[in-house]
């Protein structure tokens, strides 16, 4: 965006509205976080004076904004623990705790994995975006697991074409609600952004949008706990919330997950479960080539003991054998 300045007049419809929403309603181009930066740095004017983005506007009001473009934010190293899966002079694996975003955005500037790698001296493969060197796939921020990150520009294109061909095997570990009946099975279903809630992702025909894409889910069951259903997932397509938006196309939504449908806390007869605060989904397994050899390597990570703990204490207040989910996770894993 070019530096600009732009002049308008409050209308009706302005009146008692903040300033931050009207300036966003007459710059369309700007965000709303943006609008409330130019504000903040006294770029906006309104009489002539700098205002509050909360100010009401008054009918008649001159307001003039100097659009400037934001500074190119880039990546800082911050000292944060990691826990490395694998690692050679291409590829690191990091096991991802739920909670860390994988690299920063506007409003979002640190505490991600990128930020972390960076505070312990890594060497990580280029890319036009300057916030997110080395990410070659991403996680969601409340998915815990392995993710592989490209050390070198080679590593970076070698890799993000086996994600292409789809020669890398992602496998993950989920719990969702209600019983799978079936021993296995497959979701095809296309995915678009949902036009009426920007955060989410839809399978439905009836708003989907041209722009959707193919997507295919394997599933099979592991274990069957009170009214949920353990499963392993593998993704053969890498879409936006693909597990999560697929799950809850079927009625069976991802625990935890409340923004795709799932209980705040889940009920067991009477009995209340603590709310898990986090999706119960888990990247266990990461199979891929190594970028230079060509041998396959296979990486796995631990179930976090907040979700193992999870399951224990559903397989108790269900009069089951926790020992039973802990066979399963050993046999597993």
């Amino acid at each position: 965006m070019h530096m600009r300045t732009t002049f308008f007049t409050a209308a009706a419809d302005d009146v008692g509205e903040r300033l931050d929403r009207v300036v966003t309603a007459h710059c369309p181009e700007l965000s709303r976080t943006r609008a409330q930066e130019l504000i903040e740095a006294g770029l906006v004017l309104v009489e002539g004076r700098t205002a509050k983005g909360s100010s009401r506007v008054h009918d008649g009001q001159r307001i003039s904004v100097e659009e400037q473009p934001r500074a190119p934010m880039t990546a800082q190293a911050e000292n944060i623990p990691l826990d490395v899966l694998y690692e050679d002079d291409d590829v690191i694996v990091i096991n991802k705790f739920a909670g860390m975003t994988v690299h920063a955005g506007a409003g979002n500037p640190s505490g991600t994995l990128v930020n972390a790698l960076l505070g312990r001296g890594q060497g990580l493969s280029q890319s036009a975006d300057l916030l997110r060197p080395g990410i070659v796939h991403r996680l969601d921020k409340d998915t815990s697991g392995a993710i592989l990150v490209a050390k070198n520009d080679f590593a970076h294109a070698k890799v993000a074409e086996d994600f292409r061909q789809r020669v890398v095997k992602k496998t993950y570990l989920a719990l969702v609600e209600g019983t799978l009946s079936e021993a296995s099975g497959r979701i095809e279903l296309a995915i678009s952004r949902d036009p009426m809630r920007r955060t989410r992702m839809t399978t439905r025909r009836s708003i989907i949008l041209q722009n959707a894409r193919e997507a295919r889910t394997d599933w099979r069951a592991l274990a069957r706990i009170a009214d949920t259903t353990l499963l392993e997932v593998q993704l053969h397509t890498g879409r936006t919330h693909q597990i999560r938006v697929h799950f809850s196309a079927l009625k069976h939504p991802v625990v935890g997950d409340t923004l795709y449908g799932a209980a705040s806390r889940l009920h067991v007869g009477n009995i209340a479960l603590e709310p898990l605060e986090r999706n119960f989904l888990h990247a266990a397994k990461l199979a891929f080539r190594q970028p230079r050899s060509g041998a396959w390597i296979e990486v796995r990570a631990p179930l976090p003991k907040m979700l193992h703990d999870f399951l224990r204490q559903l397989a108790k207040v269900s009069h089951e054998d926790p020992a039973a989910i802990d066979a399963t996770l050993v046999a597993y894993l």
